[in-house]
């Protein structure tokens, strides 16, 4: 297969509206994955759909006050209380409504950096960007031998992991909801509706004010006549809720049966603080309880060690289950100011439920900003904790890895060049399985600490490498 020019993947881009005011490095390569990270791969959508189950036992158990452990006493009702502060008592109900028992993210995707020893992943998405784009460069990268996921298969799992909440009907109307404050993703959404259309299904992308009720059920109006609605794919954080006006008639249409959510709106599934719950010492035993051994083992390898910074007072002589700072324990996490450059290889970020939550916005990388950045860092987190709280999270250098990518200047020669990489595979939930069926590969120049689509990126699919 000859190689996509730089002139065939330029015109590609430049005639999407998806990409307007998006431009980044181009490569004619996806991105190749060899095949022990292939394999892992694999076996990580299984550990992830594990993981929330797990996830939704532990904070069901905490919120009712039932032990955690089959023959052994632990309660932790302060597992809910963490998960639950700064909630509005409406959707706290909602996520313990027993109809949502069970209710999974019907697209889960890890953001994986590929370090010295390995993936490591840092958080787990269950609203994630870039499905659109990563479909539509399924296509275009369609001859790469290896392709993760056919042409289409991205395109067609979405819709998969949507119909299967309303199984009674064929051909179910699904409306993709874009929240403004997601507005950014609204043209990729957009185009996986056109493509579903094209497919035969009922797809449609739209506002939530262009959702109204009729009936105890859901619509909205084509050309003049209204269409119910079965299922929405709702594409906004939860902490929006509050600005959608049209939120009250859709928790009304689900609470009535007459209509299907995904992502469920269960606050607790989108709480980076999960994570360090994860690594909570004395949550161990559940966990063991809870997650098949070999996800068990294969997700400690990969989440690095987390802490939730909360500023609940210690007896005299306690110290807290976290870093060293100035070669000491913390007895309070303002000790962290105190920490060495070296001892800050560490990342500060606020769990979820806030304007700041969803892309790098509220990070602070501790190694990589000044003493006073660090300090205005741990002050925010903890001055914001009675209402959001924030994660310390162990920062993993992603290793130098090389790619060819195309020049931005003119004659675009070809060149390898040096990078660090982050990998986001796409799982879809179908029938209790994790399936992945695409992946972006985001190649960033190494001096970037942390990797997000940005200018000077290159964007990929992934391909699975020939042995």
């Amino acid at each position: 297969m000859p190689p996509l020019s730089h002139e065939a993947l330029k015109a590609a881009f430049a005639g999407q509206s998806l990409f307007e005011d998006k431009t980044w490095r181009l490569s004619p390569d996806a991105w190749p994955i060899p095949a022990p990270q292939a394999e892992q791969l694999e076996a990580i959508g299984a550990a992830s759909l594990e993981f929330h189950q797990a996830l939704e036992t532990l904070y069901l158990r905490s919120a009712g006050g039932k032990n955690l452990l089959r023959n052994k006493p632990l309660v932790a009702p302060w597992v809910a209380e963490y998960l639950e502060r700064g909630k509005p008592q409406l959707l706290i109900e909602h996520g313990r409504d027993p109809k949502n028992r069970g209710r999974y993210p019907t697209v889960l995707r890890p953001d994986l950096l590929l370090t010295d020893d390995g993936f490591v992943m840092t958080e787990l998405d269950s609203v994630p960007g870039g499905i659109g784009l990563t479909a539509f460069l399924n296509r275009l990268y369609a001859d790469a031998p290896g392709l993760v996921g056919s042409a289409d298969a991205m395109i067609k799992a979405f819709h998969a992991s949507l119909a299967a909440l309303r199984p009674e009907f064929p051909n179910p109307l699904i409306a993709l909801v874009v929240s403004e404050e997601a507005a950014t993703y609204r043209p990729e959404m957009e185009w996986l509706a056109q493509q579903l259309q094209v497919l035969g299904h009922r797809v449609f992308c739209m506002a939530p004010e262009d959702v109204f009720p009729l009936g105890g059920a859901l619509f909205f109006d084509v050309e003049g006549n209204p269409e119910k609605i079965d299922i929405i794919y709702r594409f906004f954080e939860l902490f929006d809720l509050a600005s959608i006006q049209t939120a009250p008639y859709i928790l009304e249409a689900w609470a009535a049966g007459e209509v299907a959510i995904a992502p469920p709106m269960r606050t607790f599934q989108e709480e980076k603080l999960a994570f360090a719950l994860f690594h909570h010492h004395r949550l161990q035993e559940f966990w063991e309880e809870a997650i098949p051994g070999r996800s068990l083992k294969l997700l400690r390898a990969l989440i690095p060690p987390s802490w939730i910074i909360d500023p609940a007072p210690l007896p005299p002589g306690a110290v807290l289950d976290g870093p060293r700072a100035a070669g000491r324990a913390l007895t309070s996490w303002r000790d962290l100011i105190s920490a060495t450059q070296k001892e800050r290889d560490l990342i500060i970020k606020i769990s979820g439920f806030h304007e700041t939550a969803w892309g790098a916005r509220s990070v602070v990388l501790g190694s990589d900003c000044s003493r006073e950045e660090w300090q205005e860092g741990v002050e925010r987190a903890l001055a914001l904790a009675p209402t959001s709280l924030h994660v310390l999270q162990a920062y993993r250098k992603p290793r130098r890895v090389r790619h060819a990518v195309y020049d931005t200047a003119e004659p675009h020669e070809l060149r390898e060049v040096d990078g660090r990489l982050r990998l986001c595979p796409y799982y879809f939930v179908v029938g209790g399985k994790a399936r992945l069926a695409g992946g972006l590969a985001t190649f960033c120049p190494p001096d970037k600490k942390i990797i997000h689509g940005m200018q000077d990126a290159a964007m990929l699919p992934m391909r699975f490498a020939a042995p």
